[in-house]
């Protein structure tokens, strides 16, 4: 894989209407224009922290806008999904505490240009259905698979499924996983088990029918897989991939080649350390599944905070956004042949 010309740019300057900026999102439309959302405000889980979107099109980004607030309550983690049909979903999340969630959804008919009031994605939803950062995946049998988590005492992920294009979802079970606690890492390392919390936020693939993976953030200091033989409905067991994860998030793409592209930040955290460093931030590439990686590009490697990217492709184009110092939102669009 070799990848070609590559353009980077700010979603917004300095001219903003919010202090801080997280957690974004994208797709690309058919007329060549690309909608990104993230939530802002004066910082995550602020009473004032709303989703805003921009658009880009052939004259470079508009100014962005607020599309969904809760006034008075933070909303968080905004995630685009194109459906086959043309009609875009915004999922984002709302409450004053992450085990408190519930998501919303907006959907717009017009490419974007106005959504429609929110809802509740799952009636009396608390802590969190469908997408809860990275985007939903469409399966070779028209299911859509999103991948969701939650965080209380424990974190644990699971797939949301919807086999009516989004009208109604049901949910998997959770994706087992075996736990220790920070202060039995000395006494027992085994790549099986996870330290801490656990899992959240999953990048789903799938590699062939039914056939469905996911890589996820831990607080065991690597990034852990799961596979699915059955379309999401039930999972392995949850295992350290080999990956380095320093309780940051991650998301990858599968290409039309098969390759496997992940943007994460290749850094771990010490046991007794919450997280680790959020840079650099780079791209790697595998050509067996997930197996293997191989680093593809360094998107950011000076001291700060690079993280949260969200990542598409689009024909022979990579295209995704990153948090610059929780400040700004960058936008990378990288050819490859």
């Amino acid at each position: 894989m070799q990848l070609n010309e590559s353009i980077k740019e700010f979603i917004f300057e300095e001219d903003r209407e919010f202090q801080s900026a997280h957690a974004s999102t994208l797709i690309a439309l058919e007329n060549g224009d690309i909608l990104a959302a993230w939530f802002g405000g004066s910082w995550e889980k602020g009473d004032d922290v709303c989703i805003w979107m921009a658009r880009r099109s052939e004259n470079g980004w508009q100014k962005p806008y607020m599309v969904a607030a809760s006034w008075g309550i933070p909303l968080w983690n905004p995630v685009l999904f194109l459906h086959p049909n043309g009609i875009i979903s915004l999922y984002y999340k709302e409450g004053k505490t992450i085990p408190h969630w519930r998501t919303l959804v907006k959907i717009s008919d017009d490419g974007g240009k106005s959504f429609s009031e929110a809802r509740e994605l799952v009636s009396s939803d608390i802590g969190g259905r469908g997408p809860v950062k990275n985007k939903p995946i469409l399966l070779e049998n028209g299911n859509i698979l999103a991948p969701a988590s939650i965080e209380g005492d424990l974190w644990d992920s699971f797939a949301d499924i919807s086999s009516d294009n989004g009208k109604s979802w049901v949910k998997s079970s959770l994706i087992p996983l075996r736990r220790i606690g920070y202060d039995m890492v000395d006494r027992i390392f085994d790549k099986r088990h996870c330290y801490g919390k656990g899992i959240i936020q999953p990048s789903l693939w799938e590699s062939e029918p039914n056939k469905v993976h996911a890589l996820m953030r831990s607080t065991s200091s690597a990034i852990f897989r799961s596979d699915s033989a059955d379309g999401g409905k039930t999972w392995g067991c949850a295992y350290n991939s080999g990956l380095p994860n320093n309780n940051s998030g991650i998301d990858l793409v599968k290409l039309p080649n098969s390759f496997l592209v992940l943007a994460w930040n290749p850094v771990g955290h010490l046991p007794n350390y919450y997280k680790g460093p959020r840079t650099p931030l780079i791209l790697s590439s595998s050509n067996d599944n997930g197996e293997t990686w191989t680093p593809l590009l360094t998107l950011e490697d000076t001291q700060g905070s690079f993280a949260y990217p969200a990542i598409i492709n689009v024909k022979n184009e990579i295209l995704l956004t990153y948090t610059w110092n929780r400040e700004r939102i960058v936008f990378q669009k990288i050819s490859y042949i």
